[in-house]
């Protein structure tokens, strides 16, 4: 037991003097910034809105969301999304019809409301901003 002692003392000792070498290099998403110090309020960006949508980056991408959502609401009970990309209403509203996968089951076959896993739109379909990327993008679509 002693030694156990001894030999957790002088692990917790070395610990307290063993430095990672390059750790002073790596920056924060805070910036040149410190921790103690106040953070500042990044620019406020707006929605880009666009009437033709979005190009999809990629074959199976969820399309992008090319309105404001802020007054949609979606929960349980209500998704206001459905009020104009439903199958009864996206003629009159001149919206895209919600995807036919939206109306699988988990084994394939056709629903005849919309699957529950698929409820929650802002999950896959997001809008976007005029904000500068955080890190680099380097993907290439074909």
């Amino acid at each position: 037991m002693r030694k156990m002692l001894i030999l957790a003392a002088a692990m917790t000792l070395g610990g307290l003097t063993w430095s990672v070498p390059g750790v002073a290099d790596v920056l924060s998403l805070r910036g040149e910034n410190p921790l103690d110090a106040k953070a500042t309020a990044p620019d406020r960006r707006r929605q880009v809105i666009d009437d033709q949508g979005f190009k999809r980056d990629w074959k199976l991408q969820p399309p992008l969301i090319p309105h404001k959502i802020d007054k949609e609401q979606i929960t349980i009970q209500v998704n206001t999304c459905m009020r104009c990309h439903g199958p009864d209403t996206y003629k009159q509203e001149s919206a895209p019809l919600v995807g036919d996968s939206h109306f699988l089951a988990a084994d394939g076959t056709k629903m005849e409301t919309l699957n529950m896993r698929r409820y929650f739109c802002s999950q896959c379909h997001v809008p976007q901003l005029d904000a500068n990327p955080i890190v680099e993008n380097t993907f290439k679509s074909k």
